[in-house]
Parts: structure tokens; sequence; C-alpha cells
């Protein structure tokens, strides 16, 4: 069956668009004209094979494209379809309904296929498969968990309240860190127009008087100057340091060190440090709950850990745990994981309850890593207060040394 793009107008003029299911153009007209809407132009959305006859893309030829679907559309329409399928409503029919309903229209075209690709007799988890940059691992691993079991709408109910837990704890941190982010943006260029700007008319007062200039007004000249020509500088190396930083971790090792000078860093390592913990142990556990075999979700929740020091080490546990071990006793054996963490796996795995505690586990270090950012936001504020007032207090002195230096000779 193929997809087509409409835009058309109904029985009151307004303009429409969106997709619809039919086996060919005459007869996406015809199912348009009886929902009294008049097609003004109707286009067939092209796949492209993946040689194995299956459509992995929706006319999507950039995969950039994806990125226009934020989590919180995927996160509604999982929540939709789990309300539906436990109405009753069958999967092929809570699918299409779903697809009407999202707000995004990559969304709605990827969804259309996978409701294509269920018809034509793919499973779910395989249908989302063929798209990997709109459903993660986790999210491809327990709908297949759930299909299985006969739970798929208890296991999309799970997956709405991770994609929204995750978002949630995201837009936190988002919020705490957005004020530094602001005062430190607005501090510089405050300090750009000062001494771009306002300093050099100044000086250029004390320079036509011919009059020797203290040490802090030359320091203050000399900083002016090499400001005004080369502000160009603070623009371009920002972005040749992130270019530079981009190509390194494009190495496999150049990957390697840069995560792990973020670990051992002294400010930024903790705070990293927790949120791995807290996005390992809530992925983990929401695999496990939902019957995916310890093995598989490691292997999932390595591929989702966002540091390649932490990855290697879950590939390590591993295979310790491949091989008869504990993977609390495994992760411990690190510096880079917490230990209390660690600690909390052992127990729920000589418990017997090892989904349970790695849910209170990512609780726990999800609350430590939005106190922490909170309180370091707390502190940054004061500290970058308290530099602008240095600084502008340096630069108000070193223009005020000639002044006063001038009444002296004329007193």
């Amino acid at each position: 069956m193929a997809v087509f793009e409409y835009r058309a107008l109904n029985a009151r003029g307004k303009k429409l668009s969106g997709i619809v299911d039919a086996d060919s153009q005459w007869r996406a007209q015809s199912k348009l004209r009886d929902q009294q809407l008049y097609p003004v132009s109707l286009t067939q959305i092209r796949s492209t094979a993946d040689g194995r006859g299956r459509t992995p893309r929706v006319g999507l030829n950039s995969v950039s494209a994806f990125f226009k679907i934020r989590p919180t559309d995927v996160a509604i329409a999982t929540r939709l379809m789990a309300t539906l399928l436990s109405a009753g409503f069958p999967l092929v029919k809570a699918v299409g309904t779903v697809t009407g309903q999202v707000r995004s229209r990559v969304l709605e075209k990827v969804l259309s296929r996978v409701k294509d690709a269920i018809e034509e007799g793919s499973s779910f988890a395989d249908a989302l498969k063929l798209y990997p940059h709109v459903f993660s691992p986790v999210y491809v691993n327990m709908v297949a968990a759930g299909e299985s079991s006969g739970t798929l709408e208890v296991v999309l109910e799970r997956l709405a309240d991770f994609a929204e837990r995750r978002e949630e704890t995201r837009k936190k941190i988002q919020a705490a860190l957005a004020y530094p982010m602001i005062m430190s943006v607005v501090a510089v260029l405050v300090l750009v127009i000062l001494l771009t700007y306002i300093v050099p008319g100044i000086i250029q007062i004390f320079s036509d008087m011919n009059q020797a200039l203290p040490l802090p007004t030359q320091i203050l000249v000399q900083v002016s100057d090499f400001f005004t020509r080369f502000w160009w500088i603070l623009f371009l190396l920002p972005v040749l340091l992130a270019a530079g930083l981009y190509i390194v971790r494009k190495t496999g090792k150049g990957l390697w060190y840069t995560d792990l000078v973020v670990l051992q860093s002294p400010v930024a390592g903790p705070l990293i440090k927790k949120m791995i913990a807290a996005r390992f142990a809530r992925t983990l556990g929401a695999l496990l709950e939902n019957g995916v075999p310890l093995l598989t979700a490691l292997t999932i929740a390595r591929k989702i850990a966002g540091n390649q020091v932490v990855s290697d080490l879950i590939q390590t546990a591993a295979d310790k745990v491949e091989q008869g071990g504990e993977l609390g006793t495994a992760l411990a054996s690190n510096a880079y994981f917490p230990e209390l963490a660690s600690r909390m796996i052992q127990v729920g795995e000589r418990s017997g309850e090892l989904e349970k505690m790695l849910s209170k586990t990512a609780d726990l270090y999800e609350r430590e890593v939005q106190t922490t950012a909170t309180a370091a936001t707390a502190l940054v504020e004061p500290v970058i207060i308290l530099v602008m007032g240095v600084v502008v207090g340096l630069i108000i002195l070193a223009i005020c040394l000639p002044i006063v230096e001038i009444n002296q000779l004329i007193m």
C-alpha cells in the first residue's frame, strides 16, 4: 500500500494537509472525497529499499530530517498507542489512529510506514527497527519483549513514563544552567563593548595631553587596542576549539581520552558520573522489568551510556556476568562508576530484586543530579557577578588614576 501526501480544501474552503494510505492515486482521491476533502495536490511518498525488500525511509533521504522529531512527540505517540491498545483497539488500527494525531509531520510519515509494515506481516518491533533514528534500541527491545509476552500496552505505558521522566530531568538541568549561561554571555558582551568602544574614547583624551600614563592605564590601553583590532578572535576561537574537539572525538583514541578527561575533571566529573549512573540504572531496570535478558540489556545500556570510558566498563562487566560473575561486583571494581550505585546493584542481585533496586538507584541519582546542578548554579551566579565587579573595578581604577594625577599637577 502506498502513502500519499495531500493538500486539500474542506467544505468551508479551509486548507488542510496530511497523509493518506491507498493502493493507488485514484483510491487516495476517493478516500479524501469520502472525508469531504477536495485535493489540490496529491504526491506519493517515495521510499528506498534496504536491499531486503523493506522500506526503511519514507521520502526522507537525509538522516538529519529525523532530528526534527522531538523525544516529547515520540512519548506522546507512545502514550496514545498504549491507551488505545488498553481500550481494545487492534495494533494496526491503534497505530493508524495515532498517525493522524501527532504534531510532527516526519513522525506522521514514519508511523504511517510502520503501519504498512505491520499490515504486510512484520512484527511491531521489526517495523520500528527500520527507523533507528526515531526509535532507540531500548524502545525496540522493550516492544519486542512486550509483543512476545502479550503485554504490549503495559510496555508502551512504561516506555512513555521512561521517556517523560528523562525529558523532565533534562529540562530541569537545562533550566538550572540557563541563567548562568545567559549571565556569562552578557558579561562577555559587556566587557567587549567596554574595551572596544567606551575605553578607547576615554583613553584618547589622556593621550592628547601627552601625559605619562600609570601602569594600570597602560595595560588597559594595550588590552583595549588588542580587542579593537582582533575582536573577531573572540568569535573565531570558540569555533576552532569546537571543530578541533569534534575532529579529535571522531577517532577512537580521541573519544576515549576526552571522555576520560571529563570524568577526571574536579568540577564536571562527579556530576557526569551521577548522570551516567542514573541513565544506566533507569535503562537497565526498564529493560529487565519487561523481560529482556540481562546480557542483551547490558549491551543496550552500554550504547546509551554517553561516555566511552564507562561504556567499556559496562562491556567488561557484561563479559564477567557472562562468565558467571555478579554485575554489581564487576562494576564496583572501577573508579569511574559510583560506588554507592554498584553496592545497591549488588544488594538487588543478592535479594533477587535487581529491577526494583535499579529503579531506586535511578531515582536516587536523578535527584542528586538535579540537586548538584541547582547548587552549582547557585554558586556560579555570585562568582560571575564578583568577577564582573572586579574587572569593571580595575577598568574604572585604570581610568581614574590619570585623572587623579592631573588634578595633583594642577594643584
